[in-house]
């Protein structure tokens, strides 16, 4: 892509929190020549709301001085709840990722990360959050009814049974709407991560589980026994509820 063309084009508008300036300004140059327009701070100060409407993804450091990404990433999830964010960390605990996950991230890249992984990560969140926009433009009539909740595709609505929204992040209403479209069928983590990820998540990782778990609790499924999600050891999830379409 040339300098003329980016101009004109841009493929997505990402904001890059990172402290380090080195890693920062790498990530910056690399998906400035992919076409990207990036800005990049080295805290949480400048990430105003002006800032955060304009983005199609927020790609957060965890270890950041002051407001730490652990923050930033549970503060954005209530103010910002269909942000797309992808977290990046140097720790080896595989525990701060999950807890990234678990408030909210819609995916982690562990440092040091290949280049391509990173632009395969990014572009698969990008390109599943307008998947979901453009869907909601041309099924806007499409509304899924189970068990007395309520899954409006058109404006990314979920109603509880007493009527009440229940906010999604992108990667929740993702999951919930592959499970609604195919009830009462075991589906295996590999084919969740093609459907809702792009198959851009190693298999290996527990990115499926943690937000299965998060969306568990949304719905208020009880883990031990979730009589909605249920856990099919060795093969994959099953959602039990009769749904109807209309």
């Amino acid at each position: 892509m040339t300098a003329q063309s980016q101009a004109t084009f841009s493929q997505g508008m990402i904001a890059v929190v990172e402290d380090d300036p080195g890693i920062r300004g790498l990530v910056k140059s690399l998906l400035e020549r992919e076409g990207f327009t990036v800005t990049a701070f080295e805290s949480s100060r400048g990430l105003d709301e002006h800032v955060l409407a304009r983005l199609d993804c927020l790609i957060l450091d965890l270890m950041l001085p002051g407001e730490d990404g652990l923050d930033i990433c549970r503060r954005l999830r209530v103010e910002m709840p269909r942000l797309p964010i992808l977290i990046v960390t140097a720790k080896d605990d595989p525990i701060d990722r999950i807890i990234g996950l678990e408030i909210g991230a819609d995916d982690y890249l562990a440092k040091p990360f290949n280049k391509r992984e990173l632009l395969a990560r990014l572009r698969s969140i990008i390109r599943r959050t307008r998947d979901i926009e453009a869907a909601g433009s041309k099924e806007s009539g499409d509304t899924y009814r189970f068990d007395g909740w309520v899954l409006r595709v058109g404006s990314r609505e979920l109603s509880d049974p007493r009527g009440e929204p229940v906010i999604l992040t992108t990667s929740e209403f993702d999951l919930l709407h592959a499970l609604v479209l195919h009830p009462r069928r075991v589906l295996s983590r590999d084919l969740l991560i093609d459907w809702t990820r792009g198959g851009s998540a190693n298999p290996f990782d527990r990115v499926i589980d943690v937000q299965m778990s998060r969306l568990r609790r949304k719905l208020g499924d009880h883990p031990r026994e979730s009589a909605m999600i249920r856990t099919v050891r060795g093969d994959g999830y099953l959602f039990a509820p009769n749904v109807i379409r209309s």
